[in-house]
């Protein structure tokens, strides 16, 4: 299989730097950004000139573009764009600062169209592509106290969805990562959290226990699947990530349907 070149954003730990490398190890090229370049250096010493690292912030639209342009000029061509910069905000929707909402969509969905927008016209040009982001279980369904990064996620599922069908036509893939839990540091060092209140406490407890009932997956077991997507002829629009999401999601949408139809009567007596 002919050499890929891929573009990966928060590319410093996490998914980001486990798919980076075994993009790397089998061969491929990449364009590893971090918002500083100490970050992903590292990978350009193992892996010589296959890497080009790249400081980015992923909010800055215009260095984003210059980005993905000094890539292009390095390496001729982008054949695989990963969207997968960003963190999780921490806080109940009262509890949430307006400078921390704007942060987390600035650096969730704003940050991940501005990649998009900037790769489409290569990737048209080209004609062909594939344009991963990563969202989240968190992108299908919605948790307490997580309540402005499932917004950021939510969000970040339309804007994919419509451009998979606004881009089929010049050969351009778009793929949903859906990633449950892993022992990544996405509710550690990576999240910020809001100022908490005492009244939410009760709603914070419980969520804490219930996710020591849940297993969380292991990171470096999703770099097979992450290639497996990236080779494929068709690959699907998203992609549960882990063997707890479907579960989870066929709960909610069994849910969903079910209020649905039994409140159908009245809302057809409104068309």
């Amino acid at each position: 299989m002919a050499e890929k070149i891929w573009f990966v954003t928060g590319a410093s730990k996490g998914f980001g730097r486990i798919w980076s490398e075994a993009a790397l190890k089998r061969g491929d090229k990449v364009a590893a950004t971090a918002r500083r370049i100490d970050d992903v250096a590292g990978l350009a010493d193992a892996y010589g000139d296959a890497v080009l690292p790249l400081a980015l912030d992923v909010t800055d639209r215009a260095a984003v573009f210059a980005a993905i342009g000094q890539a292009h000029e390095r390496f001729g061509r982008l054949d695989v764009v990963v969207n997968n910069a960003g963190y999780g905000l921490f806080g109940t929707i009262e509890e949430v600062s307006e400078a921390d909402a704007r942060a987390q969509i600035e650096t969730n969905l704003f940050g991940a169209l501005w990649v998009l927008q900037a790769a489409l016209p290569i990737m048209r040009e080209q004609r062909g592509g594939h344009l991963i982001s990563t969202s989240s279980i968190g992108g299908v369904t919605a948790f307490p106290n997580v309540g402005l990064y499932h917004a950021s996620k939510w969000g970040l599922e339309a804007i994919n969805q419509s451009l998979a069908q606004e881009v089929a036509a010049f050969g351009i893939k778009v793929t949903l990562i859906e990633p449950a839990g892993y022992t990544t540091d996405w509710s550690g060092p990576s999240a910020k959290r809001s100022d908490e209140m005492a009244a939410y406490d009760p709603i914070r407890q419980q969520r804490t226990e219930s996710a020591k009932s849940r297993t969380k997956g292991d990171p470096y077991a999703t770099a097979d699947a992450v290639l497996q997507i990236v080779d494929a002829e068709q690959p699907p629009l998203r992609f549960l990530l882990g063997s707890d999401g479907l579960p989870i999601i066929r709960k909610d949408y069994d849910s969903r349907l079910a209020v649905w139809d039994g409140w159908n009567a009245v809302s057809s007596a409104a068309q």
